[in-house]
C-alpha cells in the first residue's frame, strides 16, 4: 500500500516475518521488516516503520500499532477480541486449532520399525513416542495420516533368534543345548520357551530352527503390539522387507539403476585410495551403486560378493514403493546409526529420477535411563544389550514410571540430541516434575467444575467482558497453539508441543491462584465469566495433552 501511494519506492517484497513478542509491554506480535529496508529505500528504519504503520489496515481484533526502538512495529491485539476467543475455543473443542496445511494430502509416518527379535526397548520407546507425536501433529495440521511399521523377519539375526529359542526349548525339556554364538541370551526367550512347551510338549524336539523362528517372531510381534498399546500407540500398516525380495522389487530397482548407468561390479569402489585398497579384505567383486554421482563421499555396495544384498538395496526399493503409494509426505523416524543410510537412500531415489522431496527423516539419538541405586545412593545407568538380555523393556518402564512420564520425557528433548531419562524424577508428584505440572493444570480445571456442579453454578450465558488481564494473558498463550502445531509439522520437530505444554502450564498456575471462581467475595456474574474462562482452559489443556499422547486425568 505504501508503494502504491508513492511513499516507498518499488522493490520486490520478500516474506515478512511476524513473531510473538516476549514481553507484554511490546504488544502481542512484532515485525522488524523496516530494519532491513534502509539501504533499499534510502530511508531511516524508523521512518520506514512510520510509513508502513500509516498504511496498515485497521481491524476489530487489532487495537493499535506502535513503533519501538530503531524501527520495530509492535502489534497489540484487542482485549475484546481475546475475550471472544473463549467461546471460539470452547466451540472447537477436540478439534481446537485443526489446521488446513495438509488438507487433501496423504502423509505417512514410519516409526519403531524394529525387527521382531525382542521386546520394545528403551531406544525403541523414544522412537515410538516421537513418531506417534509426529503423526498426531500432522493429523492436527489436516493431513490424512498412516502410521507404518517396517520390519525384516529374514536375515542372520532372525536365524539367531530361531536357534536361540530352539536351544531354550530343548533346555526347558531337560536337554543339553547351547545358545549359538551371537544369539539372544535374554530371559524373555526362556519365558517364550516355557509357553512353547506348554503348547507343544516335546513334539518339536527334532524340528529345525526355522519353525522356532516363526514362533518367536509371532510372539515378539504380539508382545511389541501389546507394549505399544499400553502407551496408546498403534500402527495402521506393517510392511515386511522380505516382500520386496519375494515380488522382485529390489531386482527391478537394481536393473533400473544399471540401465541409468549407476551400477558397476568391482572389488573396490572406483575412487578408492591406495590406503583403502590396502586395508580392504575384499577379494571378489561386489555390485556398487555410483552414489558419488549425487554428492556422496564414496560409492556404496548394493550386493555383496556372495550375492546377498546389503540393507541399502531394499531400503531404496521400499522408499520407491512409498512414493508410488502417493504419499505427499513420508516421514521416517530413524536411529542415529541410520543417518548415512538415509542419505544414500535419498541418492538412490534421485538416481531413479524420482522426486525425493516428500521423504523427510527425523533422527533419534541415544536414550539413557538412570536411577538411584538403592545400595550406593548414587545415580547409575541402566545398561542395554538385546542380545545379552540386559535391557529395560517398555513394559518395565511403565511399571517403574507409568505411561505419561514416558510419553513426555521421551518427547521433550529434540530427537537429534541424546536423552537422559531420570526414572526417579519422572515419578515425583511435585511441580518439579513437568508431567505433574502440566497435568495438574487440567486437573485443577476439572476440580473447579466438580465443585461448581455441586453448588449448582453454571457458566452458560457468561458475560465475558468481565474477564481481566490475567485471564487474557492465558488466552494469548492459548492462541499460540496453532503456530506451534504449524512449526512442529513444517519443521518436523514434534518436541515443540512438549515445550509449549510446559510454558502454557507456567502461565496458567499463577492465574489459577489469583483468579478465583467460587470464593464468597466473587460476584455471581464474575464467577460465571471466570468459570467460562476455565472451561476454555480445560479444552486447551485437553487438546495439548492428547497431541502428546498423554492422558487427561480429572483427579491426581
Amino acid at each position: 500500500a505504501a508503494q502504491a501511494a508513492g511513499d516507498l519506492p518499488q522493490f520486490d517484497i520478500q516474506e515478512i516475518p511476524i513473531t510473538p513478542t516476549k514481553h507484554e509491554s511490546h504488544g502481542d506480535y512484532a515485525c522488524a521488516i523496516a530494519l532491513g529496508l534502509a539501504k533499499t529505500t534510502a530511508k531511516k528504519p524508523r521512518d520506514i516503520a512510520e510509513i508502513i504503520t500509516k498504511h496498515l489496515p485497521r481491524s476489530e481484533f487489532l487495537v493499535r500499532y506502535e513503533i519501538a526502538g530503531p524501527g520495530y512495529i509492535n502489534v497489540f491485539i484487542s482485549a475484546d477480541y481475546l475475550k471472544q476467543q473463549v467461546e471460539a475455543i470452547i466451540a472447537e473443542g477436540e478439534n481446537l486449532f485443526t489446521l488446513s496445511i495438509g488438507s487433501g494430502q496423504n502423509a505417512q509416518v514410519e516409526f519403531v520399525s524394529a525387527n521382531p527379535s525382542g521386546p520394545v526397548t528403551l531406544g525403541h520407546t523414544r522412537n515410538a513416542v516421537v513418531g506417534d507425536a509426529m503423526a498426531r501433529l500432522m493429523r492436527a495440521a489436516g493431513y490424512n495420516v498412516q502410521r507404518e511399521y517396517y520390519f525384516n523377519n529374514a536375515g542372520n539375526q532372525m536365524v539367531k533368534l530361531g536357534q536361540s529359542l530352539q536351544a531354550r526349548y530343548l533346555q526347558e525339556l531337560g536337554e543339553v543345548a547351547e545358545i549359538p554364538e551371537g544369539g539372544y541370551k535374554g530371559e524373555y526367550l526362556k519365558n517364550v520357551a516355557k509357553q512353547l512347551v506348554a503348547e507343544k510338549g516335546g513334539t518339536w524336539k527334532q524340528a529345525g530352527w526355522e519353525i522356532f523362528k516363526e514362533y518367536a517372531e509371532s510372539k515378539m510381534f504380539e508382545w511389541i503390539k501389546q507394549s505399544l498399546d499400553k502407551i496408546d500407540i498403534h500402527h495402521d500398516a506393517f510392511f515386511n522387507e522380505d516382500s520386496l525380495f519375494q515380488n522382485g522389487a529390489i531386482w527391478e530397482v537394481m536393473e533400473e539403476l544399471d540401465q541409468r548407468g549407476y551400477i558397476y561390479k568391482a572389488i573396490h569402489w572406483h575412487g578408492a585410495s591406495e590406503e583403502e585398497i590396502a586395508e580392504s579384505k575384499a577379494t571378489e567383486p561386489a555390485t556398487w551403486f555410483r552414489s558419488t554421482a549425487f554428492g556422496d563421499t564414496k560409492d556404496r555396495i548394493l550386493v555383496k560378493s556372495d550375492g546377498v544384498p546389503t540393507y541399502t538395496l531394499p531400503d531404496i526399493a521400499y522408499h520407491k514403493n512409498k512414493l508410488e503409494r502417493g504419499f505427499d509426505a513420508a516421514i521416517n523416524v530413524l536411529g542415529g546409526d541410520h543417518f548415512t543410510e538415509a542419505q544414500v537412500v535419498r541418492r538412490g531415489i534421485l538416481a531413479l529420477e524420482l522426486n525425493p522431496d516428500p521423504i523427510h527423516v527425523i533422527i533419534i539419538q541415544m536414550v539413557h535411563a538412570v536411577h538411584i541405586d538403592p545400595v550406593t545412593g548414587e545415580k547409575v545407568e541402566l545398561k542395554e544389550s538385546k542380545r545379552e538380555g540386559t535391557f529395560t523393556t517398555l513394559d518395565e518402564l511403565i511399571e517403574l514410571t507409568g505411561t505419561d512420564p514416558i510419553r513426555y520425557y521421551m518427547l521433550e528433548r529434540s530427537p537429534n540430541t541424546q536423552l537422559t531419562f531420570d526414572l526417579d524424577e519422572a515419578v515425583k508428584q511435585t511441580n518439579e516434575n513437568p508431567v505433574y505440572y502440566i497435568q495438574n493444570a487440567y486437573v485443577r480445571c476439572c476440580g473447579i467444575f466438580r465443585e461448581a456442579a455441586e453448588r449448582g453454578i453454571s457458566d452458560e450465558g457468561a458475560d465475558l467482558s468481565l474477564l481481566g488481564d490475567d485471564e487474557l494473558r492465558f488466552i494469548r498463550k492459548a492462541l499460540e497453539l496453532g503456530e506451534v502445531i504449524e512449526s512442529a509439522v513444517t519443521n518436523y520437530e514434534p518436541h515443540k508441543i512438549a515445550h509449549y505444554a510446559y510454558d502454557l502450564a507456567a502461565v496458567f498456575h499463577p492465574i489459577y491462584d489469583k483468579v478465583r471462581v467460587l470464593h464468597s467475595e466473587v460476584p455471581a456474574d464474575m464467577a460465571k465469566a471466570r468459570l467460562r474462562f476455565y472451561r476454555a482452559a480445560k479444552v486447551v489443556f485437553h487438546r495439548v495433552l492428547r497431541l502428546m499422547g498423554m492422558s487427561t486425568p480429572e483427579r491426581m
